[in-house]
């Protein structure tokens, strides 16, 4: 009989998917978050440890069968939550279709059409890897990312970065503070700039709020890491064979400028597409099983599909091929993060229960009697922000301080800050924290750079670097 009523429920699938009549339609299924265990994180875990370990263990295995790990993980999660007592088949295609439809599907459409737009602009010129030029060419990325994305800016920039350093030897260094700034931090000033923080804005957070309370974290953080980068660079630059450098910079003396600049105007229709599912509100939406997809979403997401084929089609294949453009990197952002999306769910849902799920104690620990405890909600935050997504992490923690936009960003304007701050900044803290790291990663190792491992990246980097600075905010502003 157990059996029959999946039958049943597959027979009556196209009619549910759509819409169903009864109670079904009223009450969505939701994944209970209280009744889970802690071992429902298991398959989670497993795709964090399969992305950190295979390529240094098995690079060859790994980069064949990637997708095919984040499919098994995937499917380690969903067999179990089909045949549970308590979730079963209703529940499972309700979480499934709700992470794919609202967060994951816009999520990577929103990275194509950047990542394809940008990779059909070219700069040109002799841009040698100095330090002042890696510099300019960072600080650069960082002011755009506010305003075309961290995943816009990453793509647009990581290119000319590298062929402004292939004659240099040390310049891993240059990708990693890239990634921190360019791909992360830059993102801070708006809510174009990173997912948690346009999550925020759909949630009645104001846009110029975002731009005002960031800045100074911000700047802090910006000027610190600027510091470090160039007495770093400047020390590995005069390791260099600094006259062959500066050889092949007179032999190949090419005035700045670009090609495929029609894209720029395509970045900007990326821009007002965003913006308009910000305040366009039609109050029309289409139920798929229980899940809303709003009209204004469902628009921009079409309007990111036509710039995105508007680019390949008017863009020559030359300006892609000079910009050793490939389809790789998306294609492992996309396998890889459906799969950390789906095994996501019941990590997400047992936050969402509170004092009432497995991870009770990190729900407490953000609040006590005399209110939020904002330097707790800035560093818990941040670090699973390091390792889960940070768009929902920072939806679950701004629900957690009461999910009224009008009082987090007035009374309890510090905690929002902290929870923005903290999603964020701790992107940079791995390389899937945010998605365009991953993309410069796989990038650049395309390009012949050698990237540091999983772990390499994180002890070698984001530990010494980013942590005494994050030490530093949290002191100064929680």
């Amino acid at each position: 009989m157990k059996y029959l009523k999946y039958i049943y429920l597959l027979f009556l699938f196209p009619i549910q998917l759509f819409g169903a009549s009864g109670e079904m339609s009223n009450h969505s299924p939701h994944l209970d978050g209280s009744i889970l265990t802690i071992y429902w994180v298991i398959p989670f875990a497993g795709i964090l440890l399969s992305i950190a370990i295979f390529p240094l263990v098995a690079p060859n295995f790994w980069h064949k069968n990637f997708g095919k790990v984040s499919l098994f993980w995937a499917i380690s999660l969903l067999i179990p939550l089909l045949f549970s007592q308590y979730i079963g088949f209703n529940v499972t295609l309700y979480e499934v279709l709700h992470v794919g439809l609202l967060e994951y599907v816009p999520f990577i459409i929103l990275l194509l059409a950047l990542f394809t737009i940008s990779g059909g602009v070219r700069l040109k010129g002799s841009l040698v890897g100095k330090p002042i030029v890696n510099v300019s060419i960072i600080l650069i990325g960082t002011l755009l990312a506010s305003w075309m994305g961290t995943t816009g800016a990453a793509m647009l920039l990581i290119r000319p970065i590298i062929r402004a350093n292939q004659e240099r030897k040390y310049k891993v260094h240059t990708i990693v503070f890239f990634i921190f700034l360019v791909a992360n931090i830059g993102g801070s000033l708006t809510p174009l700039g990173d997912p948690p923080l346009f999550l925020g804005f759909l949630k009645g957070v104001s846009f110029f709020w975002t731009t005002s309370a960031m800045f100074l974290p911000m700047l802090m953080v910006v000027c610190y890491l600027i510091i470090v980068y160039f007495l770093i660079d400047s020390y590995l630059y005069k390791k260099e064979d600094i006259s062959a450098i500066e050889n092949n910079d007179n032999t190949n003396a090419e005035k700045l400028s670009l090609d495929g600049s029609f894209n720029l105007l395509l970045l900007l229709g990326v821009i007002g597409s965003v913006l308009l599912s910000g305040f366009w509100k039609p109050h029309i939406h289409f139920s798929i099983y229980h899940v809303h997809v709003e009209l204004q979403n469902l628009t921009r997401d079409i309007l990111l599909l036509l710039l995105t084929y508007l680019s390949w089609q008017q863009t020559p294949q030359s300006i892609r091929k000079k910009n050793e453009y490939t389809w790789f990197p998306i294609v492992e952002v996309a396998k890889l993060f459906a799969g950390i999306f789906i095994t996501i769910i019941p990590a997400i849902a047992i936050l969402k229960a509170g004092d009432k799920g497995a991870l009770a104690t990190i729900i407490q620990s953000v609040s006590n009697e005399s209110g939020p405890v904002n330097f707790m909600y800035f560093w818990l935050t941040g670090i699973l922000s390091s390792f889960l997504d940070n768009a929902p992490t920072y939806l679950v923690f701004f629900n957690t301080a009461g999910g009224d936009p009008t009082l987090l960003m007035n009374d309890n304007y510090n905690t929002l800050l902290a929870i923005s701050a903290g999603a964020v900044f701790m992107g940079a803290n791995t390389y899937i924290g945010n998605a365009p790291n991953f993309m410069v990663k796989s990038i650049s190792e395309s390009s012949g750079i050698e990237m540091p491992s999983f772990f390499g990246y994180l002890v070698k980097y984001s530990l010494p670097i980013l942590l005494p600075i994050f030490i530093i905010v949290s002191l100064v502003f929680f």
